[in-house]
């Protein structure tokens, strides 16, 4: 409680609430700049990978979308392309408009523009491995272990050990 000069206490109200991750924030801090170059949403710079493939996404990044005033759709799609794959990009601009209004569910490009220039490469991410279940003989034995830290890290172990030797398995023997 504060006291104010005329006497009266009033409750202060409690601060923040709960703490924020930053992959919260980052839209928020980022929106304004998305804004300003004509991207509804920060999504499409960073899921533009998954928007138009791999195929694509090597060789073009979105710069802008422009929309008619007072609109929302039917926007002006401009991307920056290597100038080597331009004219490929030209050939399949029908289909990255497709990709981006599916991305979308509305229709708000209905053109692309392509500025040729230097495409910035993102670093690929490398899939989680697929988790294997362990083979029963491994199981039974790590069950005695009472360190549940040293157990966990030994079933990861396990798991990469059966996950190699399926591997190896499925390759077969080159000769």
């Amino acid at each position: 409680m504060v006291k104010q000069k005329s006497g009266k206490s009033v409750e202060e109200r409690p601060r923040g609430g709960r703490a924020k991750r930053m992959g919260e924030m980052i839209p928020d801090v980022g929106g304004a700049a998305f804004r300003r170059f004509g991207f509804v949403q920060s999504s499409v710079v960073s899921r533009w990978r998954e928007i138009v493939g791999e195929k694509y996404a090597e060789v073009s990044t979105p710069e802008s979308i422009r929309f008619p005033h007072g609109k929302r759709a039917d926007g002006t799609l401009t991307l920056m392309v290597s100038s080597a794959h331009a004219p490929m990009m030209q050939h399949v601009g029908p289909t990255i408009i497709e990709r981006v209004n599916r991305f979308f569910g509305y229709s708000a490009v209905i053109r692309v523009i392509l500025r040729q220039g230097e495409v910035a490469r993102t670093p690929v991410r490398p899939k989680p491995p697929q988790l294997v279940p362990l083979p029963v003989e491994l199981g039974d034995s790590l069950r005695t272990i009472a360190d549940p830290e040293l157990k966990a890290v030994l079933e990861s172990l396990a798991r990469g050990v059966a996950t190699q030797a399926a591997t190896f398995i499925s390759i077969g023997k080159i000769s």
